[in-house]
This record gives structure tokens, sequence and C-alpha cells, in this order.
């Protein structure tokens, strides 16, 4: 057991009285164990073993934590903090438009609460700062699923959890983003706030922060400006567009619409003016059996969302060098969990897009030294490889900051000025949002980079593709149960059975493990399609890569 968890091996447990041991030079038989004993021994093992993950976890990422604080001076934690301020927080309070126009309960304040909660212990306590938590979108659903429906009546896994299953839920994501960004115009044309000029100043709104956003990071990967210039528009190209299209709604005749802006309520007030302080006690009995199978379904969500989260924050594309620690921030996220009961507040998770998107921004790039143009070789013509030339990502500036002052941040957002400014921004603004982090994950996203190969002129297809090599039928049949698994938990989710959405989402690790190598492919092409989302570096922390 010890050695699956990618533990060391316990010693040996004595022998109980109920057990002989035998001694050199007796020729007595030995006498077999009793069933009893095998119990103890089995029993006191899983003690031995209890907590291991996570004491390996402290072990292994403590000595780092001073270095956490003393690289955060670094310039790139500027523009990441900023960057995953705006990412995480404006989605999060967008996300509270939708609960607080169906449940009532949750608003401006809860979401900004619990953005701050979860980035100080996860900043401060925890082993993989570069994970971003906050409310998410699966988070919404399953809150608002729950009221609707009383309105009517362990971490090894994820050895098994590869590029399939991430890119499966992360195509998921993509589409709930676009699904909400949809949504809040609708209900922004249904509102009895709302006029129809309004309205259209708000779709205009929509889309000029798509395409302006879109526009600033289309410019940052062009050959145009200087480079500091680019990298200031991929850092600043967001949050400038937001700012800038808000600034859009008080201007001329876009102003004399009055489009409806978000609602904020008092600073550090609860919602409906409630206490910030759950009476659980006060509950009826009858309550803790209700809340039990909502409970085990979070837990389904929050093991496979968070930890996937995590696992794409420190994928292999990024070139890390701290260990991870999933076992303890799972034990965290169970505390996070615990006081967002307490305070009625969105429990927070792991959040995709914004985790990679969180790493994404600390890399550091630079040019490959002689060793590596070396290593790349030289043309006939003696020119380098073209590679050698460009700027690569050669290391993660990774620490703690970032993630702790974009959650404080939250709270400077809860006084009464930053909360009047935060009322100001236009219910459009936060639409064209959601459609830019969601078209932006499915660019990014292997399901669609599977459907452009489909679509792609293959006499312009770079002969060195990697997918030449796999069967054009093969990789329909791969993609289509990746679909499958998307349809599968979007559909769900439109339905008041979405509360069992995580279950399906969970399904996907089992369907990787028994059913996708039982198809035919070959093990080349499977290698192609899928690999392990982490590098063996990180996927030490779980005992190792199973694929």
């Amino acid at each position: 057991m010890a050695s699956s968890l990618g533990l060391e091996e316990f010693p040996e447990v004595s022998p109980t009285p109920n057990e002989t041991t035998v001694v050199a030079g007796d020729s007595r038989p030995p006498t077999p164990p009793t069933q009893n004993s095998i119990k103890k021994h089995g029993l006191v093992r899983w003690v031995k073993n209890l907590g291991g993950g996570m004491l390996l976890d402290i072990r292994s990422r403590g000595p780092y934590y001073i270095s956490d604080w003393r690289d955060a001076w670094n310039y790139r934690v500027v523009p990441a903090t900023a960057l995953i301020f705006f990412a995480n927080v404006l989605p999060g309070i967008a996300f509270s438009l939708d609960l607080i126009e169906t449940t009532q309960q949750y608003g401006v304040s809860e979401v900004l609460l619990s953005s701050f909660m979860a980035a100080f212990i996860f900043s401060v306590f925890g082993a993989q700062p570069l994970t971003i938590a906050g409310v998410t979108g699966p988070i919404t659903v399953f809150n608002k699923t729950i009221y609707d429906i009383l309105n009517r009546e362990r971490c090894n896994f994820l050895r098994y959890v590869t590029i399939f299953s991430c890119d499966t839920f992360g195509f998921y994501v993509s589409w709930v983003y676009l699904q909400y960004g949809i949504q809040v115009i609708t209900r922004n044309m249904n509102s009895p706030d709302s006029t129809m000029e309004g309205s259209f100043v708000s779709i205009i709104l929509a889309i000029l922060m798509l395409v302006v956003s879109f526009l600033f990071q289309s410019l940052s990967k062009k050959t145009f400006f200087h480079r500091h210039v680019r990298i200031f528009l991929a850092d600043y190209g967001m949050p400038i567009s937001l700012i800038a299209t808000s600034a859009m709604a008080y201007w001329g005749r876009f102003n004399a619409a009055n489009p409806t802006t978000l609602p904020v309520g008092g600073a550090f007030q609860a919602a409906g003016r409630r206490e910030w302080l759950v009476r659980f006690w006060e509950l009826d009995g009858k309550w803790v059996g209700i809340a039990l199978p909502f409970g085990i379904i979070l837990w389904i969500l929050f093991f496979f969302d968070h930890n996937v989260s995590s696992l794409m924050a420190q994928g292999s594309e990024f070139p890390l060098k701290k260990p991870p620690g999933f076992h303890w921030d799972f034990f965290l996220l169970g505390i996070t969990t615990f006081i967002a009961g307490l305070i009625g507040v969105p429990a927070p998770n792991g959040l995709i897009p914004q985790a990679p998107i969180h790493t994404t921004s600390l890399v550091v790039h630079g040019r490959l030294t002689k060793k590596n143009d070396e290593e790349l070789g030289v043309d006939e013509k003696g020119e380098k490889d073209q590679q050698s030339r460009e700027h690569v990502p050669i290391g993660v500036v990774e620490q703690r900051v970032s993630n702790l002052s974009q959650g404080a941040l939250c709270i400077v957002l809860l006084t009464g000025p930053f909360l009047h400014i935060l009322g100001l921004i236009p219910r459009g603004v936060l639409a064209g949002l959601f459609w830019y982090m969601g078209a932006d994950a499915l660019n990014g996203s292997g399901i669609t980079n599977l459907i452009y190969y489909f679509l792609r002129d293959k006499h312009l297809t770079p002969p060195d593709e990697p997918l030449r090599k796999v069967r054009k039928s093969r990789i329909l049949m791969y993609l289509s149960v990746q679909l499958v698994g998307f349809g599968a938990t979007f559909a769900i989710t439109q339905t008041i059975a979405a509360i069992g959405f995580p279950v399906i989402i969970m399904l996907l690790i089992p369907v990787r493990m028994w059913v996708i190598p039982r198809m035919p492919f070959t093990e080349e092409e499977l290698s192609i399609l899928d690999r392990p989302t982490a590098s063996p570096f990180t996927m030490e922390s779980v005992g190792g890569v199973k694929i």
C-alpha cells in the first residue's frame, strides 16, 4: 500500500502475542497467523500510513518555504498579480449575478470574501502556491442546482489523470464560461431595470470587450513594436481592455442608454443583510441527512476539479523546479470548505483556466545558451535553428506573493469606495470577459487542436506533425470519446439532474484507464494522442504516472 502511494515502506510490525517467531535452531513449524493478528497488522499499517502523503508533501516542500517569499522579488509577480486578479475576481463576481438572482443568498461580498480566504490559506499554508482557487463555474452550477432541488421538494488517483481527462473537463469549463456570458446578456434583457437601448449597448460592450482583448493578445504575438511593448500587451492587455470598455459605457449615447451595471451591497455586508455566521446549531437534525448526499457529490467535484487545476498549473510545459504537494493542498481545501459553510460563502476550489494562466504569466523567457544551440544543431548553411533565436521558457517565478496579493485586493474591493467603483462596471463587459476567457481556453484546448487538424489543409500541415503518425480513423475515435464525455457532462448540467455532473466528470478517469486501452489503438498512437498532464517530477508526489 505504501509503495502504491509513492511512500517509503514502513518497518514491519513486531509479532503480537498471538503469533510465534521462528528461532534459529528451532525445528518446530511456525504457527500460522490468526485472523485476528492479520486484522491487527492491517489496522496498524493503515494507521501508520494515515496522512503519509501529507507528511511527505510537507517534508519535500518545507525547505522551499522561505525561498517562496524571497523569489517573489521579480518583476513577473506584478503583471501576474494584475492579470490573475481580474481573471479570478471578475468572473467570480459575474457568477454571483447568477446566484443572487436565483438564490438571494450569495452576493458580491460573499464571492470576494471566499476568494480572499482561498488566496490567503493556499498562498501562506499551501504546498502549491501557483494554484489559484476561487469561485468557479462548476460550483456555481452545483449551488444553484441544490437550491432548485430543495425549492421544488484519496489523491493518488491523480496518477491516472492524463491529458484525456484534463482536455475533456477543460473543454466543458470553456463552454460553461461561454454559456454564462450569454446568460448575463439574456437576463439583462429580461431585467425590469433594463431598457431596450441599454440591452443593445450591453451587447455592444460585450462584443467590444471580446474583440479588444483578443486584439491585444494578437499584437503581443506579432512582430510589431519592441519586445518589451509586446510583453506589456501580453501582461496587461486584458485589464486594459476591461477598464477601457467599461469607460465606453459612460461616453456619449452609450451613457444616455444607461446600461445596467453590477449590483453591489454595503461594505463588508452579506447578501440580504444576514449575519456572517450561519447559525447551524439552530437547524433541525433532518438537514444533516439531507446535506449528506450533496456533500459526497461536492467531494467528488472538488477531488477532480481542484486537483486537475493543480496539475494544469504545474503542467509539463512549465519548467518548474520546486516539488508539488497534492495531498496537503487537498487537506487545506477541506478546511476552506468547512469555513465557507460556517460563514455562508461559496466554497472555493481550483480555477480552470485561471490556474494555468497564473503560471503562464510567471514564466521567465530567455535565449537558449550556446550549449543548447549546439544540441539543436546547425543547418547546411551554417544558420542556427530558428528556435535558438527565439525567447523560450527558461524558468518560472515560483512564489506565494502574487496569489496572496490578488486575494488581498479582494478585501480592498469590499471597502465602500472600491465597491462603488465595482458597481460602475456594466454587465455587458462581464459577459464579454466570460466570452474572452471561454474562447481563449477553447483555442488552446487539446480537443480543439484535434478538430483543427481535421480541418487543416494537409498540404499545409507541417511534415513533423506528430498526428501524421496516427490514423485519422483513430484520431476521430479518440476525439469522439472526448466529445461524448463533454456532451454528457454539459447536457446534464442543463437539467434538474445537474447535481450529478461531478459523477460523470469522475468517470472520465476509469474510461481512460480501462476503456481507451481496449480500443484499437497502437501504443504509439495512444502515446501521441494522450500523455501525462504534468512532468514526472511533479507526478512523483502521487506515486508516478500510471497510463
